[in-house]
């Protein structure tokens, strides 16, 4: 794994970390880490469905891949206290069997989770926005037609303009900040709907 690209997402190449995260429990663990700092077992249990024993087991779990580690002790030290390992990951497959098939099962479990954000949005953070808040968020569906080494650009040209959000301190960011989550879907389509070449 390797947290050198530009967002500072950990990397997942190894199956067998894809496989260890595609599991409710611990993309909730990670995901509140990485949302509101570090916790312990028993403090985030509550938030991941799953006792603080279990969700220990699922901690140490995740560490073993390097997802999650150790962080400064609280005024307890007596609990061990857990921060992710990075801001964000990413994943990719590697060119055999066992690489797609855990990167399904990642994206998969990532699609069930992240799927009904959306309209949980809508329902319940949108209307109590204020305007100017209502008028930054936005939703788009845009279709192009490219090759894959364009799509990579636009990829990249996407981080290289998030990049200074996203790894800035927090002492950086200017009064009233909040956060917003980006949600990004690069779904290339079926090889018979891109035969026109126009559409």
């Amino acid at each position: 794994m390797d947290s050198g690209n530009r967002l500072g997402d950990i990397e997942i190449t190894d199956p067998h970390a894809m496989r260890a995260l595609a599991h409710p429990v611990r993309l909730a663990i990670l995901d509140r880490l990485q949302r509101h700092g570090p916790a312990t077992a028993t403090q985030l249990a509550p938030h991941v469905g799953a006792t603080p024993s279990v969700t220990s087991w699922h901690l140490r779990h995740l560490a073993g891949f390097g997802l999650v580690r150790d962080a400064e002790a609280g005024a307890d030290r007596r609990q061990r206290r857990w921060e992710a390992a990075a801001r964000g990951f990413r994943f990719g497959a590697r060119q055999d069997e066992e690489g797609r098939s855990a990167a399904r099962a990642l994206s998969r479990e990532m699609f069930v989770r992240y799927g009904d954000l959306p309209s949980r949005w809508v329902a319940e953070v949108e209307p109590n926005l204020d305007p100017l808040w209502q008028g930054a968020a936005g939703l788009a569906n845009t279709r192009v037609v490219v090759s894959a080494e364009e799509l990579a650009a636009i990829q990249d040209g996407i981080e290289r303009v998030l990049a200074p959000y996203v790894t800035r301190e927090p002492a950086e960011r200017p009064a009233g900040s909040r956060g917003v989550r980006l949600m990004r879907y690069v779904l290339p389509e079926q090889d018979d709907e891109q035969a026109g070449g126009t559409r």
